[in-house]
């Protein structure tokens, strides 16, 4: 292990870094949504494949082969849409994407005081209502028939889109920032009966988006006069406007922080058990794939045996009765060596007689697979072979 460290390079630092970055957003990010079951599955099923390599079950890595191919792509039909967000999650969280929102956010006076009245006023009326608060994920491809408005935010906008006599108060209204983007937005419905049970159409779209995206959906219902706000693919009813007015706060506070506190809220907020498998991980597939990868030359001390004595003679002496042989290889083929294996087998001819002097050639020597032979030193032995009468229990 201590030649690990001695390997270790700034480039392998780095490599190891950065893949442990893009592990944790994967995990952190299929965690929040019904593809953190087939993540898990896939590590385990890799996990299995690289044992079995590595222990030389043939029929075993034979059926991994032929099936992981499948798996991948079974795995890409079932999550599309996990995998579709996650690459916009990482479009949207690029350099330039990011100097952009946070430019735009400099400007953005936090609406807060203009939605709670809004929606104050909607349960007082018991109108319905399904208002959109984007947050950094890319919504646009989730609208369905958007009417384009990109007016000020105000009561009076919102509480005029919602009017029962209104063309669109069925529809979802977006806010971004402090501006109405669009209006009559149909979302997607969400399937989780559990997390709805006898809810209605309005908060089946609220949970449906918040499944999908970052957004913070709001839902007030005309049957009951109630608020409910969903969020990271959960939905919760409100008791009142106070609790409406502190989960924008925070959401807010999340979306637009200051530079101090976003950098000490991600400090805090980060998930250390994905963080730990993360760099685990990493440092398990750089072990195996670029440390053990690396070429490295071994040197073994082998005994000398022959084989194919001549009839009626036996070896009296062998000299030298052990050779010095080098292999080099990758450092995970010399991990399954065994060394009481390892030999030097001479063939002898049948006339031999007297002094026999042999050169060592490859085909004399146990190779193991995934080894290259370097090195013989000495290159040459020397027998002396006698009638067995006089070495009786000779081989």
């Amino acid at each position: 292990m201590p030649d690990v460290f001695i390997d270790i390079g700034i480039s392998d630092v780095l490599d190891i870094v950065f893949m442990t970055a893009v592990i944790y957003s994967t995990l952190v990010w299929f965690r929040r949504t019904r593809g953190g079951f087939a993540v898990l599955g896939l590590f385990i099923f890799g996990a299995a494949y690289l044992i079995a390599r590595q222990l030389d079950l043939t029929l075993t890595t034979t059926v991994f082969q032929g099936f992981f191919a499948i798996i991948l792509i079974a795995i890409v039909i079932l999550f599309q849409e996990e995998i579709k967000h996650f690459l916009e999650q990482l479009a949207s969280r690029s350099i330039l994407q990011g100097k952009k929102f946070r430019r735009q956010s400099r400007h953005v006076r936090k609406p807060v005081e203009v939605i709670v009245n809004t929606v104050k006023q909607l349960v007082h009326d018991k109108t319905g209502a399904l208002i959109v608060i984007r947050g950094k994920d890319p919504i646009e491809r989730h609208l369905k028939n958007a009417v384009s408005v990109n007016g000020v935010l105000t009561e009076e906008l919102v509480g005029s889109i919602f009017t029962p006599s209104s063309p669109g108060h069925d529809g979802a209204v977006v806010v971004e920032g402090d501006r109405v983007v669009s209006f009559a937005c149909y979302l997607p419905l969400s399937g989780n009966l559990r997390k709805l049970q006898k809810a209605g159409t309005r908060h089946a779209a609220a949970l449906g988006l918040a499944e999908l995206t970052d957004a913070l959906v709001l839902v007030v219902s005309e049957e009951r006069g109630t608020i409910s706000v969903a969020q990271h693919g959960n939905i919760t009813a409100l008791n009142d406007a106070d609790a409406l007015q502190h989960v924008l706060n925070l959401f807010y506070d999340e979306l637009h922080p200051s530079s101090e506190k976003r950098l000490w809220r991600g400090f805090f907020t980060m998930s250390y058990r994905e963080l730990a498998i993360a760099l685990v991980a990493t440092v398990s597939l750089w072990f195996f794939f670029v440390h053990e990868a690396r070429v490295d030359y071994r040197t073994y001390m082998l005994p000398v045996t022959y084989e194919d004595a001549p009839a009626g003679m036996a070896v009296e002496e062998i000299d030298p009765q052990e050779i010095e042989v080098t292999f080099s290889g990758q450092r995970r083929s010399f991990w399954f060596v065994d060394n009481g294996q390892l030999k030097v087998t001479v063939k002898l001819l049948p006339n031999s007689r007297g002094i026999v002097r042999r050169t060592i050639t490859r085909s004399e020597i146990v190779l193991p697979e995934g080894l290259t032979l370097e090195n013989i030193q000495p290159n040459q032995v020397t027998l002396r072979l006698g009638r067995k009468n006089n070495q009786p229990g000779a081989q």
